[in-house]
């Protein structure tokens, strides 16, 4: 095998007839095995205007061993926090959930729909029914860029202690600063090719050690050293890039899906039709501020008409990830993904034997 290799196996939910707590969608949600080993998802359910709830489903396998359908189990999360209402509503959006090692929970980053727009906020839990708020991630500026007070999204944590750049012990958190003016919306305003805005326009990682210092999930505060991980190289991720599911650590390194966003060629005019397309990146097992692998061509783009036509057209949107141990295969994946914000579907990605030379880590005119 000399690349990475993705197999769609089908839907695995789409809302469910009758059910209000649905009726606009149920997409991205989380994936993670259980203490009993069993395969969760958290997926947004999403209520009319736009309410979105953090439900709870076990997973469904065939004879084969792959993913078929769920049980619905009910809502983790409902909006009860203020940092989760509106007075139009409210949101708790897009999960993903890690089983943290330092502390041995449970933790779910999503995005809390407030006022003030999405932010990153965190819950922990032991066996994944029950869950505590952690409230809002915080962040000290970074050279100028200050990241509290401007909408964060697409947030995982890594599983394991991760050095951070003073070579301490410390949580590490990929996040997506959403600055002005570099929503999709916004830079597909602006003629292509452009350069890179390398400060503005990219996956994160910032690190807090204060938490793993004492030990306890409670004491997770201001995340104070960033790096910018990532920027929009190729044409399929030319106005955007955002984290995906959690890292997954590999034989080659952590083991990143994420997605991209480039705009369709049959836009024209004032109006931008947008398209979320979704790729791979390998990161440095004991620095993975270092990219080993970036895919040049997206592993995942919309082609299903579930995936073409829905809430949101053109998207495919990966948020969950199951590593194949419970069947021996540590090289295969089911990524699980938002289907044009409306259903879930999963994919099969296989891991190479060896890693490919492919794209640049980042514009060859970038600063670092």
């Amino acid at each position: 095998m000399t690349g990475f290799q993705l197999q769609r196996l089908g839907t695995v939910m789409e809302p469910e007839p009758g059910n209000p707590r649905e009726v606009e969608g149920v997409l991205n949600p989380a994936a993670v095995r259980g203490p009993d080993g069993e395969l969760y998802l958290f997926p947004r359910l999403v209520a009319k205007g736009n309410y979105s709830r953090i439900g709870i489903a076990r997973v469904l396998f065939n004879e084969a061993g792959d993913p078929a359908g769920v049980e619905r189990l009910g809502i983790a999360l409902e909006p009860e926090a203020d940092y989760e209402l509106r007075p139009d509503g409210g949101g708790c959006e897009d999960p993903r959930v890690t089983f943290c090692e330092p502390f041995q929970r449970y933790v779910m980053t999503y995005a809390a729909f407030s006022p003030q727009g999405p932010r990153i906020a965190m819950a922990m839990s032991k066996d994944l029914f029950h869950w505590e708020r952690l409230g809002l991630a915080t962040f000290s500026p970074h050279d100028g860029i200050e990241f509290d007070g401007v909408d964060d999204k697409d947030a995982s944590i890594f599983p394991f202690a991760i050095s951070n750049p003073a070579g301490q012990p410390a949580l590490a958190l990929l996040h997506r600063p959403l600055f002005p003016g570099t929503r999709p919306e916004e830079t597909a305003r602006r003629p292509s090719p452009r350069m890179t805005d390398v400060d503005r326009e990219s996956i994160w990682i910032s690190y807090c050690h204060k938490a793993l210092e004492s030990h306890e999930p409670h004491h997770i505060g201001q995340f104070t050293s960033h790096h910018r991980l990532a920027s929009p190289v190729s044409s399929w991720e030319r106005l955007k890039i955002g984290g995906g599911p959690p890292p997954v650590l590999t034989r080659h390194g952590w083991l990143i899906v994420y997605h991209g966003v480039s705009e369709v060629a049959e836009s024209s005019g004032e109006e931008h039709h947008l398209c979320y397309s979704a790729g791979t990146m390998v990161l440095s097992e004991t620095h993975p501020r270092l990219i080993y692998y970036r895919s040049q061509k997206p592993v995942l783009t919309p082609l299903l008409p579930q995936e073409r036509n829905g809430t949101v057209d053109n998207v495919v949107f990966p948020t969950g990830i199951d590593q194949r141990l419970d069947l021996g295969v540590p090289d295969r994946f089911d990524v699980y993904y938002g289907m044009a914000d409306n259903r879930i579907g999963v994919a099969r990605l296989d891991m190479p034997n060896i890693l490919p030379p492919e794209a640049l880590a980042d514009h060859p005119d970038a600063k670092v």
